[in-house]
């Protein structure tokens, strides 16, 4: 809570699932921050996003080959149009800033949402991959942390040693690889031939909302 007054965010902006705040409880922020529930509630996001999450509480790994990583960010992006156009135009409000958004790992939800933000705002696509790749990096520490939990939770259920358990698809789960949100570059080509096709025709953002939102976050002699 200290860290987070410190930081004196006036929004948080929320992609879990109902049911997920109420299983791990509501983010606790400071009394002056505003929280924004965006949900993305679709039936095939919801039905994934359950689905990893009873996969890996029931150890039953072969529920979430590596292959659904890339597929959810496809999934993403046709369903969360609502809910990532209204994080854009928050965002571009000075008014709400400074403005955190987050899912439950920060991967999926989060990680589309921030690659749309960082489209829209002109960065090629090479360095949002390598941005969303830094996770593996900056995150090391708390995923070996959650791997191990994950092992020796699974490894009791299973009534195996943890050396004996096969990691493969929950490690590609937590460890990130640079296919996975190029699905959703690929999603956005197929349907609106490009991500910038995909933020005006898709999300609905007009060419003023984007100019907007690149006067407010971008820093440059011409922007002030």
């Amino acid at each position: 809570m200290a860290a987070l007054q410190k930081l004196e965010l006036r929004t948080v902006v929320n992609f879990l699932l109902p049911d997920e705040i109420e299983k791990h409880g509501a983010d606790r922020l400071p009394d002056h921050t505003l929280s924004v529930a965006q949900p993305i509630n679709s039936e095939r996001a919801a039905t994934f996003t359950r689905q990893v999450q009873q996969s890996i509480q029931t150890a039953n790994f072969e529920a979430i080959p590596p292959e659904l990583n890339p597929e959810f960010h496809r999934i993403l992006l046709d369903d969360g149009k609502k809910q990532y156009a209204a994080l854009l135009r928050a965002v571009s409000d000075p008014a709400n800033r400074p403005l955190a958004f987050h899912c439950s790992h920060g991967v999926h939800r989060t990680g589309t949402a921030t690659a749309i933000l960082l489209s829209a705002l002109g960065v090629p696509w090479e360095t949002i991959r390598a941005d969303y790749l830094l996770s593996n990096e900056y995150r090391d520490e708390e995923v070996e942390k959650q791997l191990r939990q994950v092992r020796k939770l699974a490894a009791d259920k299973q009534g195996i040693s943890p050396e004996e358990l096969d990691m493969t698809n929950v490690e590609a789960f937590y460890v990130l690889d640079g296919s996975y949100i190029d699905g959703a570059l690929e999603r956005a080509v197929e349907t609106f031939g490009s991500l910038d096709g995909y933020i005006r025709n898709g999300l609905g953002l007009t060419d003023e909302e984007v100019e907007r939102l690149r006067d407010q976050l971008l820093e440059s002699p011409n922007r002030q």
